[in-house]
């Protein structure tokens, strides 16, 4: 439990050097933005559209933004109808997401509130879907799929984009790079496929995708490159759908976890093996 606390305090302290960064600016909605996550098509080359995609038709349905930030991804949630629960740790983020909804007159009845993620301050079952966009390599991932896991209803999916490194190569050479973002804390990493698996083996897994091939980092950070960025994520979704091996050096994958009936029984017939009921016949 120490351990854990020490890991959130030090997300506190990043995430008040992330609040600092944001601007006033940036509060403020861009109508042809927000219009690009309202329906975005399945064979999107980004990553956050695609996520969006996944979320389909949420009119009416109970969702957790987790880890909800500033409230980007809180306003996107609220024009695709959906009734919000933003949850994060931090105070300084939270109000800067009271600020961003309340600006752009999209508050309503959006419950924002501070928690953490490890112990979410929800009832069992009482949420649709559970939205998270790079949350999870933040976090203790066996404690955060089991708090996933309570808070969705039956049927309930999680949603999830999360930078991934597989690749050893690209480990050893970002590892040779001694810069670090002040907004960067000594807990978060990205995951691999493996921590993945093992973070959704008690759901189903839905529909997933691969992004973000190293040149669209480079990309990224290049000036020089980047009134070529939409050609290049253009090319890294031909890359990735069409060259399958290249997903071993994705940087960013987007998938979703289904709380299913198989999955139920499935989670039921685990805790029974581990905790088996003895009677009077036992040997």
């Amino acid at each position: 439990m120490s351990s854990i606390r020490a890991w959130e305090m030090a997300e506190i302290v990043r995430s008040r050097t992330e609040a600092a960064q944001s601007s006033n600016q940036r509060i403020v909605v861009d109508g042809p933005n927000v219009r690009r996550y309202l329906n975005p098509p399945a064979d999107t080359p980004y990553p956050l559209e695609y996520a969006f995609h996944l979320l389909g038709d949420a009119t009416g349905q109970k969702v957790l933004d987790y880890g909800c930030g500033d409230g980007e991804s809180a306003i996107l949630l609220v024009r695709r109808n959906a009734r919000i629960v933003g949850l994060d740790l931090s105070d300084d983020l939270l109000r800067l997401a009271r600020t961003r909804l309340s600006v752009n007159g999209l508050g309503g009845e959006t419950m924002l509130i501070a928690g953490s993620a490890h112990d979410i301050p929800l009832p069992d079952s009482s949420v649709d879907i559970v939205f998270g966009m790079a949350i999870l390599h933040h976090l203790d991932l066996e404690r955060a799929a089991a708090e996933v896991w309570r808070v969705l209803k039956p049927g309930g999916r999680a949603i999830f984009k999360e930078p991934v490194r597989d690749s050893r190569l690209l480990k050893a050479v970002r590892g040779l790079i001694p810069y670090k973002a002040a907004d960067v804390s000594d807990y978060e990493r990205p995951l691999t496929s493996q921590e993945i698996r093992r973070f959704g083996a008690r759901f189903v897994l839905g529909r997933q995708r691969a992004f973000s091939l190293p040149f669209i980092n480079v990309a990224n950070v290049l000036p020089a490159l980047r009134p070529s960025l939409m050609r290049l994520y253009r090319l890294d979704r031909t890359l990735l759908k069409y060259v399958p091996f290249l997903r071993h050096y994705a940087g960013v994958r987007v998938f979703e976890l289904l709380k299913t009936e198989s999955a139920l029984s499935r989670a039921a017939v685990g805790s029974r093996e581990a905790h088996p009921v003895s009677g009077s016949n036992a040997p």
